[in-house]
């Protein structure tokens, strides 16, 4: 193809003007090629944009029409100049049509962009935060959210939940924190445990400064829209370990169950894996259905919760008295329930409390 067009872009091979010459001339093309002194299947390249013009053909065309070798050698510049620069307008178009999938006004609020409404600053923005050169990394099923194969994930879903985690690990490499140190880490667990009768203006500092002191960077945000992911844990070194999880639309039984599924995580040290935890559930691996237990006793120890569903019915004041007994928030009673069938969906809702939590 001696010419290609793109939007308001059109970029014309030399080989396009030697095809009009042809004709001018009245000649076949094998008796110009051979009077070019090329073969007939050079110029045919030529001709079709599928080679480029020599110095040498440049200046055996000046010697038989007449003209200057550098006429020759600047069409074939200008015409790479112009495919450059319709490759490059594909390629931002192709971006853009990812950047469709991306709500920007997320990350406008967490404050780790610009605000603009052009797609090309919106594009090149959000490439110099992530640190990527194209959408395409994110789009990959194995870049920091391991999808395995035989799934059946939407793009989409892939793009975002890559994008989410990408933003957890940039926000947790800015919190400072000590060394890690499990000991100290496992000592706090009462005191975190305690936590969970309190709101979250008062729980939120103290924990983040208890994270901290433990080598763990505490990152809480809101969900990202298509992403479907609630938890990631990655370690930086072996020092530091981020912890995220989202902040938006969760019971108490929801935050602190998710909190501390990723903190059985921290504990796995999984130091060479990033830990993704999904809505919509993903305990097909060992190290999940750990993390699940861990969160599930350190809330409710296991022989207190046995005694709890001995009985067949669970009404408002048992529930109460329960919660009272191991020294927790009654919602996270009756969302353990729930969650295993125990109680119905419907029933007991008024004893959980919900957490709007600020960004």
């Amino acid at each position: 193809m001696n010419k290609i067009e793109y939007e308001n872009i059109s970029a014309f091979h030399p080989g396009y003007y030697i095809s009009d010459l042809i004709k001018d001339l009245e000649m076949t093309q094998e008796e110009f090629a051979k009077r070019l002194n090329i073969t007939p299947k050079n110029l045919s390249d030529l001709i079709n944009g599928k080679a480029s013009i020599s110095e040498n053909i440049a200046k055996n065309l000046s010697l038989m029409l007449g003209t200057s070798v550098d006429m020759w050698l600047e069409l074939q510049k200008k015409y790479d100049q112009k495919v450059i620069e319709i490759k490059a307008l594909q390629a931002q178009r192709d971006e853009e049509t990812d950047l469709a999938q991306i709500d920007y006004s997320y990350f406008e609020k967490l404050g780790v962009v610009n605000p603009t409404k052009d797609k090309t600053h919106q594009v090149s923005s959000l490439f110099k935060y992530f640190a990527i050169s194209s959408f395409s990394v994110f789009k990959k099923p194995d870049f920091l959210v391991q999808f395995r194969q035989t799934q059946c994930v939407d793009e989409k879903i892939i793009l975002n939940s890559n994008a989410w985690v990408q933003t957890v690990i940039n926000i947790g490499k800015q919190i400072e924190t000590q060394p890690y140190s499990e000991k100290k880490l496992k000592d706090y667990l009462p005191q975190i445990r305690e936590m969970t009768l309190q709101n979250p203006s008062e729980f939120l500092p103290q924990l983040s400064r208890i994270f901290s002191e433990c080598g763990v960077a505490f990152v809480l945000i809101p969900s990202l829209k298509n992403s479907g992911v609630y938890g990631a844990t990655k370690w930086i070194n072996k020092d530091k370990v981020i912890l995220g999880i989202t902040n938006r639309g969760k019971n108490a039984d929801i935050f602190w169950f998710s909190l501390l599924h990723e903190l059985g995580h921290v504990f796995q040290r999984k130091v060479t894996k990033t830990l993704v935890d999904f809505e919509a559930g993903n305990l097909n691996e060992d190290y999940e259905k750990e993390a699940d237990q861990f969160a599930k006793d350190l809330l409710i120890p296991p022989k207190e919760y046995e005694l709890c569903i001995a009985g067949t019915t669970f009404s408002e004041q048992k529930v109460r008295d329960f919660a009272n007994s191991i020294n927790i928030h009654p919602g996270i009673i009756v969302g353990r329930l729930q969650k295993e069938g125990l109680l119905p969906y419907t029933h007991l809702n008024k004893l959980k409390q919900k957490y709007i939590i600020a960004n």
